[in-house]
């Protein structure tokens, strides 16, 4: 069984596992359905999504009138202005067939310049308090993609209490001890503050050499052996308190569930270097 613990400071006890919504980009209403069955079938019980990914939320929406109470729905905004940001959680709302969100999200807050549009006067953070103010949602959190995911979040965290952060972590990405130092601040600033900690990227093999075979993983290729996606997902959940997101993809996303469902320990270094070395495993992003 995949095992719950306390989101965050939401009160939700969410899986550790978390259903990426990217994952339904593409899908068809058949094929969400179907996905539906299989998170409910695991006992999935949270799901996080955005607006910028295709068909996803209408195709989460037409779950909602029945089940909205079997999940903690999570969506994103990429708006930087309090006026695009509002009228995105409009959309958001009615494509998702619901009257509130549980976390609403800063989708990509990497770029400083954006950062500074975002959490000044006029910017998206005066949105994301007044739709928290009226229950248009109830919690609030930051996202990330790159290399410079855990600086911009501490810095976003300093700015504003954040209940959530999501950013990359994985083997190869935190050998890298520029990016492993301040992820391990971040990290033990949201223990310490009772920030939940999503990653994503845990199965992220390498960028794709053929562009014209990118399917729903967008930009990097994933492990699909089931062995080395074993290894990959439980060297994520080995840290304590880590709720680890789906990859995209619909394919990868049974074998992602059954290594959750398994997961007793985390792998140790030399099996971690040697999955890389047989899997050719890259970094998908540069320092």
């Amino acid at each position: 069984m995949i095992t719950k613990m306390n989101f965050g400071r939401t009160g939700h006890a969410s899986t550790r596992i978390i259903f990426g919504g990217y994952a339904l980009s593409n899908a068809t209403q058949v094929e969400a359905d179907r996905i539906l069955e299989m998170l409910l079938e695991k006992g999935i019980n949270h799901i996080d999504t955005a607006l910028g990914y295709g068909n996803s939320e209408k195709c989460i929406g037409s779950w909602m009138e029945t089940h909205r109470d079997d999940f903690f729905l999570a969506t994103k905004t990429r708006q930087r202005s309090y006026k695009g940001a509002l009228e995105d959680l409009k959309r958001s709302l009615t494509q998702l067939k619901v009257d509130y969100i549980d976390l609403w999200q800063m989708h990509g807050l990497t770029n400083p310049v954006g950062w500074e549009k975002a959490m000044g006067s006029g910017g998206v953070l005066e949105a994301f308090i007044e739709a928290r103010d009226k229950g248009l949602v109830r919690f609030l959190g930051v996202t990330g993609h790159g290399s410079k995911v855990p600086a911009m979040h501490l810095r976003s965290l300093e700015r504003f209490d954040f209940d959530t952060v999501l950013l990359p972590y994985n083997y190869l990405t935190m050998q890298n001890s520029r990016y492993a130092a301040n992820f391990n601040e971040l990290y033990e600033l949201c223990r310490e503050n009772n920030v939940a900690v999503q990653t994503i990227k845990s199965v992220a093999r390498r960028p794709w050499e053929d562009r014209s075979k990118i399917y729903n993983t967008y930009f990097y290729e994933p492990l699909e052996t089931q062995d080395a996606i074993d290894k990959s997902v439980h060297w994520s959940m080995g840290l304590q308190n880590n709720f680890v997101i789906t990859v995209g993809d619909m394919q990868i996303l049974p074998k992602t569930l059954d290594a959750a469902n398994r997961f007793k320990k985390k792998p140790s270094d030399i099996e971690m270097n040697d999955l890389i070395n047989e899997y050719d495993v890259q970094k998908i992003f540069s320092y």
